[in-house]
């Protein structure tokens, strides 16, 4: 079974623009939690965000499909549109950004897993995805999910409640 080289490439560019919006997302929840429980967990999230765009992109490469610029563009612009919103006051940061920012990242970390999930079920279709431990990936992304989830829990209740 051979892989389908432009759908392939077409799904591989979109997860790119994904993992582009996500690792932005990442670095800028990191900054706004800097000495927070929430800060220690999203500086290392941040860090293996930034390393799972960098092995998709090495994937990329090793089945010669081009990086489409325009997707990896919009991925960035996303995010930076996604600050216009607002979080329940009209400056800084509020409880509610965290919350918002903790669910956007828990749907980039799902969206990893399925990739690597679905690498993990045609890579025997193209020997250039052997050097690619995408079960690990795959694991680390639940990993991910699920300290995002404990985090995300923790963070609705001052974001939604009274409490602080």
């Amino acid at each position: 079974m051979a892989l389908h080289r432009r759908r392939l490439g077409t799904y591989l560019n979109d997860h790119l623009a994904a993992a582009t919006g996500g690792h932005e997302l990442a670095k800028r929840a990191a900054a706004a939690n800097t000495g927070s429980e929430y800060g220690i967990f999203l500086e290392g999230l941040a860090g293996e965000v930034a390393e799972d765009r960098e092995t998709l992109r090495a994937v990329i490469r090793a089945l010669g499909i081009r990086e489409d610029p325009l997707k990896k563009a919009g991925g960035w612009a996303g995010e930076k549109l996604g600050r216009l919103k607002t979080n329940g006051q009209l400056t800084g940061y509020s409880p509610l950004s965290r919350l918002v920012e903790l669910e956007g990242l828990a749907v980039v970390a799902a969206f990893n897993r399925s990739l690597w999930t679905n690498l993990e079920a045609v890579r025997a279709g193209d020997a250039r995805l052997a050097p690619f431990d995408v079960a690990e990936l795959r694991a680390r992304a639940e990993r991910q999910l699920a300290g995002l989830e404990e985090h995300r829990v923790r963070a609705a209740i001052p974001a939604l409640t009274d409490a602080v």
